[in-house]
């Protein structure tokens, strides 16, 4: 059995198909989402959107936050930012992560210091999409 999914960024629609199942990170936590799933609403964070496609081939995206939609006809993820797994720059999410943490140890404020966690938050998420990404069955 199967689901419609979009993944749609601001920029470009980067996922249309059918789809076994999809976990999301959510704003409360990991969500799994079956074909005839409740109806739901709910923002995400920055993290992975991992899908099994039909006859279980997995792919993994990264996005930078957004809202999921689970309708009865299918689910819609859309998204700031959404980058496929293969397609994140692991040498540029280091880079920024390293840029985060000094910028956390050495902020002055709360300003400052937010958005520097929002960042480290979203260099994490996509090294650990670039982690999942090695690891799915293709």
């Amino acid at each position: 059995m199967t689901t419609h999914l979009d993944v749609v960024s601001a920029e470009e629609q980067i996922f249309n198909g059918r789809v076994e199942s999809i976990q999301v990170s959510g704003a409360e936590g990991e969500l799994g989402i079956l074909p005839g799933h409740t109806p739901l609403l709910t923002p995400i964070k920055p993290g992975m959107v991992r899908l099994v496609k039909q006859h279980g081939h997995e792919e993994v995206f990264y996005v930078s936050g957004g809202i999921l939609e689970v309708q009865p006809g299918g689910v819609t993820v859309l998204a700031d930012t959404a980058i496929r797994g293969e397609d994140l720059d692991a040498a540029k999410a280091e880079e920024a992560k390293r840029a985060a943490e000094q910028q956390i140890s050495s902020s002055h404020g709360d300003v400052d210091f937010a958005r520097a966690s929002a960042e480290l938050q979203k260099a994490i998420a996509q090294l650990r999409v670039i982690e999942l990404t090695k690891h799915v069955r293709r």
